[in-house]
C-alpha cells in the first residue's frame, strides 16, 4: 500500500460511469446515490462537459493567475448574475479553501475598517473543512480530536437556536457562518425564522452574513443557491463540489463592498480557477440553471417515496435528502453494493441521498425497491 489511510474504503473499485450508473471493474451496474458526494451533479460522461474539457485541454489547461483570465471573468459573471446582488469572486479548488477565503476575507474586512472584529460564529455539528481555519470552525469534536490545539477565533452556537447565537455575541464578533443544510451533521435544515432572525442580527449588529453553500448550491436543493429558499441575502457565499461537474473549482462570492477588502496580495491560489476548471465550470453552471424545476419535481418524488418506506425521519430538500434510521447505517451501506446501489452513511444512522440532479424517477423507483429490503 503506498497511500495514507485516511479513508475507510469500501471494497469496490469504479472504472467507468454513465449517466447515473457506476460500473465496477467486473462489469457490474451500480445506481450512484452518492454523486461524488454531491460532485457529479451532472452525473457521468456528460457530453458537454466532455467536449469542453477536450476543447480547452489543446489550447490552454494552466496559466499563472499573474495575467488576465478571461475564463474567470466568463465564470465570475455566470455566479454573479446568480448571486442577489452585485459582487466579485475568487477562484479556488476546493470547498474547504472557499471557506478559508471566507475566513481571511472577514477578517480583513474589519481590519480595514479600523474594527478589532475576529470571531465567527459557527454551529455545532457543522462542517466547513479540513484546513486549520476550516476545522477550527468545524464544530465537531470528532474532526478536532488530534489536532489540538485548533485556530482561536470561533464560538460555537446551537443549531436553530437563536438565543445560543444571541449568548455568544459580543464586541469582538465579526460574522456568522452557517450552512442552509448541515450535510455531515445528518442532512439537519435550517428553520425559515432561525436564518431569518440571524440575518436581521447580522443587520442591526454589522455582522457579515456567510452562507456555507458547498454542498447545497449548484442546484443541489432545487434553487441555484439554497439561501434563495430562505429570502436571505449574504455577504459571503462558498461554493465548490458540483461547480466543476467533477474538476476541482471552488469558488467565493462577495457583495461588492466587502469583496474591495481583498487588495493585491492578500490572497491567492496557484491553481484556482485556471483555464480547464473554468471552462468546466460554465458548461456546469449553464446546465444547473436549466435543471432547476426537474431537481425540485424528482426531489419532492423521491422525499414522497422515502417517506412510504415508513422506516425513520426524512429530512432535506430537493435532491439532498436524508433518512435517519437511529441506528448505524454503516453496514446498510455496504450490502446496497450487493443490490447495485451507492449510498452514503452520515452522522453515524442517516443515509444521505445527493445523487447527480439528472436521475430520473425510474432510477428512484429502483432505488426505492432496493432500500425496501435494506431498512
Amino acid at each position: 500500500m503506498y497511500v495514507m489511510q485516511t479513508y475507510a474504503r469500501l471494497p469496490i473499485s469504479f472504472v467507468r460511469g454513465e449517466g447515473v450508473y457506476l460500473f465496477d471493474k467486473e462489469g457490474n451496474k451500480y445506481i450512484d446515490l452518492v454523486g461524488g458526494i454531491a460532485v457529479n451533479v451532472l452525473g457521468y460522461s456528460d457530453q458537454d462537459l466532455i467536449n469542453a474539457i477536450c476543447e480547452q485541454s489543446q489550447k490552454l489547461i494552466h496559466v499563472s493567475n499573474l495575467f488576465e483570465n478571461p475564463w474567470q471573468e466568463e465564470v465570475g459573471r455566470l455566479l454573479v448574475e446568480r448571486f442577489w446582488t452585485k459582487g466579485r469572486v475568487f477562484f479556488c479548488n476546493s470547498g474547504t479553501e472557499a471557506n478559508e477565503a471566507a475566513i481571511k476575507l472577514v477578517r480583513k474586512y474589519f481590519r480595514e475598517r479600523g474594527e478589532s472584529r475576529y470571531r465567527i460564529i459557527t454551529f455545532y455539528n457543522s462542517f466547513h473543512g479540513r484546513t486549520y481555519g476550516s476545522m477550527s470552525a468545524t464544530a465537531q469534536e470528532k474532526v478536532h480530536k488530534g489536532f489540538e490545539p485548533l485556530l482561536d477565533g470561533f464560538d460555537y452556537a446551537i443549531y436553530n437556536n437563536f438565543d445560543s447565537v444571541i449568548n455568544l455575541l459580543n464586541k469582538a464578533t465579526a460574522g456568522i457562518m452557517v450552512e442552509i443544510i448541515q450535510g455531515e451533521g445528518g442532512v439537519r435544515v435550517a428553520h425559515y425564522e432561525f436564518l431569518q432572525k440571524i440575518q436581521q442580527l447580522c443587520k442591526e449588529e454589522g455582522l457579515l452574513l456567510i452562507v456555507d453553500e458547498v454542498q447545497t448550491g449548484m442546484g443541489r436543493t432545487g434553487s441555484f443557491f439554497a439561501y434563495e429558499h430562505f429570502d436571505l441575502k449574504p455577504d459571503i457565499v462558498t461554493l465548490a463540489k458540483g461547480l466543476g461537474g467533477g474538476f476541482p473549482i471552488g469558488a467565493l462570492i462577495a457583495r461588492e463592498k466587502v469583496a474591495e477588502a481583498f487588495s493585491v496580495g492578500s490572497h491567492g491560489s496557484t491553481f484556482g480557477g485556471n483555464p480547464l476548471a473554468c471552462a468546466c465550470a460554465k458548461v456546469v453552471i449553464n446546465k444547473v440553471s436549466t435543471l432547476l424545476d426537474h431537481v425540485k419535481d424528482t426531489g419532492a418524488y423521491f422525499k414522497k417515496g422515502l417517506e412510504n418506506l415508513n422506516r425513520g425521519k426524512v429530512r432535506g430538500m430537493g435532491l439532498m435528502l436524508g433518512l435517519d434510521l437511529e441506528r448505524d447505517c454503516g453496514p446498510i451501506v455496504k450490502r446496497a453494493l450487493d443490490l447495485g446501489l451507492v449510498i452514503n452513511c452520515t452522522a453515524g444512522s442517516v443515509l444521505r441521498f445527493v445523487p447527480p440532479l439528472i436521475i430520473q424517477k425510474e432510477h428512484i423507483d429502483r432505488a426505492l425497491f432496493v432500500l425496501d429490503k435494506l431498512v
